[in-house]
């Protein structure tokens, strides 16, 4: 049987003395699925050079353009790698252009909010292991306990 992915609610952090969650209660969300996180990093890199390069000088017509075809492209691409719900988030928080040729504004403002929305993702992501190391290291503890090994304590005790 293959293992299932274990993802922990950091508000379900392991107290002393509490039994280890069954995967049934861990297992995890298909919202919380992101399939490619490299090419979501690299993305992710790449969108943040863009933002820092349309800031810095204006754009004529041909280069907004190109921008805004970078931008619908990148938001298809992160869509590919993120699950239905997090794909539905991006487009409700990052819409695609109406006009065919934005102004250096529009594509500053929508390069932004993409820049925001993926830097959110990424502080998720950084929680979310985080919380897992945490309830990793309070099983180890609890399972410890409930061998009876004696728990470990630095320093020397006279």
């Amino acid at each position: 049987m293959p293992e299932r992915p274990i993802s922990v609610d950091p508000d379900e952090v392991l107290s002393p003395g509490t039994a280890a969650p069954t995967p049934e209660f861990t297992a995890v969300e298909e919202s919380d699925f992101i399939s490619q996180p490299a090419k979501v990093m690299r993305l992710g890199a790449m969108v943040k050079s863009l933002l820092d390069e349309a800031r810095s000088a204006p754009l004529d017509e041909q280069g907004r353009r190109r921008l805004k075809e970078i931008h619908e492209t990148t938001l298809h691409e992160l869509s590919g790698s993120l699950s239905t719900d997090l794909a539905d988030e991006l487009q409700r928080m990052v819409p695609s252009f109406r006009a065919e040729v934005p102004s250096d504004s529009e594509l500053r403002l929508a390069q932004a909010q993409l820049v925001g929305w993926l830097e959110g993702l990424f502080h998720g992501i950084q929680a979310s292991l985080f919380a897992q190391q945490a309830a990793a290291a309070q099983m180890e503890v609890a399972r410890d306990r409930s061998l009876g090994a004696a728990p470990e304590r630095p320093g020397t005790y006279l």
